[in-house]
C-alpha cells in the first residue's frame, strides 16, 4: 500500500508562510552570511534584487531574521539610495543633481520631469508606467546636464529633450 503525503517535507518547503520561492531564495542569502547583523545590506541588495523594492512586510521579516530592531533595517534602507520602500515603474527617469548637472540646469530639467509627470521625484505615475528619480552624481560630468532614461545615459539634455522623451515612454508599450 502507497504512503502519500498532504505536505512535502519541510526541507522542500519554503522558508515563509506565503509559499513565495523568493523568499526561500532571500533565506539562502543570510544563511551564507550566517545569520549575522552586519550581513544587513548585503541582505536588503538580494531582497531588493529579488523583489523589486523593499516593502514594511519585507523589511520586518528581514529584522526578524536577522534579529535586528526594525528601526535598524528600516534606518538602513532609507539612508541609502540605491533602496527603494515603493515599487517601481515599467519604465524609469533619473535626473542627475551632481554639481556639473547641477549648475547646468538639471533643477529646470527635473522641474519639467516633474509636471510633464504629474509627480515629484522619488515617486511612481498612478498607472505604474513611470518612477522619476534623481541622483547625486552620475560620474558622467562631461555631459552634463545628464538625465538617465530606462538605463541609457543622455547627455546635453534640456528641459525639452526631457519632456520629448517622457512622453515617447508614456506612449510606449
Amino acid at each position: 500500500m502507497a504512503v502519500t503525503r498532504s505536505q512535502p517535507p519541510v526541507s522542500e518547503q519554503a522558508s515563509h508562510p506565503s509559499g513565495d520561492n523568493r523568499f526561500k531564495l532571500l533565506e539562502a542569502t543570510m544563511k551564507k552570511h550566517q545569520y549575522r547583523p552586519d550581513a544587513l545590506i548585503e541582505v536588503l541588495h538580494r531582497a531588493q534584487e529579488l523583489f523589486g523594492y523593499l516593502s514594511n512586510d519585507l523589511l520586518l521579516y528581514i529584522a526578524n531574521s536577522l534579529h535586528l530592531p526594525p528601526s535598524r533595517v528600516y534606518g538602513v534602507a532609507t539612508f541609502y539610495h540605491f533602496f527603494s520602500l515603493a515599487p517601481k515603474g515599467e519604465h524609469s527617469c533619473v535626473v542627475c543633481l551632481g554639481t556639473a548637472c547641477y549648475v547646468r540646469g538639471a533643477a529646470a530639467i527635473l522641474a519639467a520631469a516633474e509636471q510633464t509627470l504629474g509627480i515629484r521625484a522619488g515617486h511612481t505615475s498612478p498607472d505604474g508606467r513611470l518612477s522619476l528619480e534623481t541622483a547625486r552624481c552620475l560620474g558622467a560630468c562631461g555631459i552634463a546636464p545628464t538625465v538617465v532614461f530606462d538605463g541609457a545615459i543622455t547627455g546635453h539634455q534640456t528641459p525639452e529633450q526631457v519632456q520629448v522623451w517622457l512622453e515617447r515612454l508614456k506612449e510606449k508599450d
